[in-house]
């Protein structure tokens, strides 16, 4: 009977099984992580990837059954071809031409200010030339569409982050994907070739010219044939809703396979045909209240990022060479998170009409993630660096435990950021609370706890009997509730929420007492103070 019985461990079970695990287990308590403890799930799929894989329990181990910088060039570029086609679809109405002026500056100045900065912290802390570095910080200038994305949705941004400053972070985040690649292929150039003129020449005519402008046209007119063919099939009654629904994952695909095939920038012409496709704002009417292609999403960037998890070389971050070890990195993360984009962008606010304050532009600098993207432009890089031509580089040994841990920094300070920002502002409550109940002496009857202060039975947790009412005779829970309430009250003064609490029936007005005038407990105004 042993016989008869195989468990099997490959990874064609092991695979289904953790993302299902993940997946089932996540979701049951995903209100509680994202909501409550505004956390992000990619943070959460990263450490469950880097639990499940090679440096942890050893679960799975893509290295074993797949050519990992192959396959990670193909998911990635997916990926981001979806983020980008959503984030151009979810823009408003002639978006693109309306802030054109926000959008050149954060493309322009912003962009190359993160590639150039990052290429002199790159270059002094693992001590490589200054080409060297610009490639290595041509994958990691891009903000990631994808964690872009979990910051500009959810109930921290509705609440807190005005639309104007989501729909720039997200057309920012769209197009600067795509517009990667003259960074990369400048660096690349001025290694491969002899001299600069010849560099310089062949980098402006097939890069610039060819896959970076010409992939705008192609998008362009494919998202116009697109949205054109769509109406009308709509308008003849052609399309069902559920094809009507799944049409910006069709032409995601259809777009990659068009531009790729004559060798142009794919994912910008994405980025660029999903935002034609709703130049009149139809499109994105029509679809505002599906959720098809957030399930999707969602579900792409949990494989992605569990993935990601299980396959970075976590050992190599301890460091085989005297100027690539785990201090090095943590400092280049450091002061790349700190200095690769946030002095620009508060340095150029008043040049950019998306950004109207200081707080806006605070948090439009911070908030420019390093995520999938760079993950994708570091496969591109590595694929070029096996030219025998570039045998000798350095940058060959560097280029993947550098991205790979800016990428990990990144998700880490930039998922934990929304909880510390709401730590920090319950502090000064919480200190003025206690200081206040300190100073108190035990002579003082009453001390006064988080601003709750029963005087006497005639004021109860803000309750005020009317003074002919102050022999009344309350039942012994009375006081326990208001002490509830009044806790509840200042739970969502110092976190707000976006719904009211319910109201408290007390035994007061259970008895009748309301009716004789008493006022009851309502719900509380919460405010909403934006960023």
């Amino acid at each position: 009977m042993s016989g008869w019985i195989h468990f099997n461990t490959g990874a064609n079970a092991m695979v289904p099984l953790l993302l299902g695990l993940f997946a089932v287990c996540f979701g049951l308590v995903s209100m509680v992580v994202k909501e409550w403890l505004f956390l992000s799930d990619t943070l959460v799929a990263l450490l469950f990837g880097a639990t499940v894989g090679p440096a942890g329990i050893g679960a799975v181990d893509p290295a074993s059954w797949i050519d990992v910088p192959s396959f990670t060039l193909e998911l990635t570029r997916l990926i981001i071809a979806i983020q980008v086609m959503a984030a151009g679809i979810t823009l408003p109405k002639k978006y693109l031409t309306k802030e054109l002026t926000s959008l050149l500056m954060l493309l322009g100045p912003v962009m190359a200010w993160m590639w150039l900065t990052s290429a002199v912290i790159i270059m002094l802390v693992f001590r490589l030339s200054f080409i060297e570095s610009l490639l290595i910080a041509s994958c990691v200038a891009p903000t990631d569409p994808v964690l872009a994305n979990s910051i500009v949705r959810g109930k921290f941004a509705e609440a807190k982050v005005p639309q104007h400053v989501r729909n720039i972070i997200s057309a920012e985040s769209g197009a600067n994907d795509g517009l990667g690649y003259p960074y990369l292929y400048l660096a690349l150039y001025l290694i491969k070739y002899a001299t600069a003129k010849e560099a310089l020449t062949r980098w402006f005519i097939v890069v610039v010219l060819w896959e970076v402008l010409m992939s705008v046209v192609f998008g362009a007119a494919i998202g116009w044939a697109a949205r054109k063919l769509l109406q009308f099939a709509r308008k003849q009654g052609w399309i069902d809703h559920d094809s009507f629904l799944s049409f910006a994952i069709s032409l995601t695909l259809l777009t990659l396979g068009l531009v790729s095939l004559v060798g142009s920038d794919d994912i910008l012409a994405c980025f660029v045909a999903g935002n034609t496709l709703t130049w009149d704002d139809w499109f994105r009417e029509e679809t505002k209240e599906a959720h098809f292609q957030d399930v999707l999403d969602t579900l792409f960037n949990f494989t992605f990022f569990i993935y990601l998890g299980a396959i970075i070389p976590w050992n190599e971050f301890t460091g085989g060479m005297d100027t690539l070890t785990t201090g090095r990195l943590v400092v280049s993360a450091v002061l790349i998170l700190l200095f690769r984009r946030l002095p620009m962008v508060l340095a150029v606010t008043k040049l950019t009409p998306a950004i109207e304050t200081f707080r806006e532009s605070l948090f439009a600098g911070w908030f420019g993630p390093i995520g999938v993207g760079a993950v994708f432009y570091a496969m591109v890089a590595y694929n070029e660096l096996q030219d025998t031509m570039l045998a000798d580089l350095r940058a060959k040994e560097f280029l993947l435990p550098i991205v790979y841990s800016l990428v990990t920094a990144s998700v880490i300070v930039h998922g934990i950021t929304i909880p510390l920002y709401h730590i920090v502002s319950a502090v000064p409550n919480a200190t003025f609370a206690v200081s206040e109940y300190l100073s108190r002496t035990p002579s003082q009857p009453s001390p006064r706890l988080f601003g709750f202060s029963p005087r006497s039975l005639t004021e109860i947790g803000g309750l005020r009997l009317p003074a002919n009412a102050s022999g009344l005779s309350l039942p012994r829970h009375a006081t326990a509730i208001a002490v509830r309430q009044h806790a509840r009250n200042l739970a969502d003064d110092i976190v707000p929420s976006s719904c009211p609490p319910d109201p408290v029936h007390t035994p007061l007005q259970a008895s009748g007492l309301q009716h004789k005038g008493l006022p009851s407990y309502g719900s509380v105004d919460t405010g909403n103070d934006g960023i």
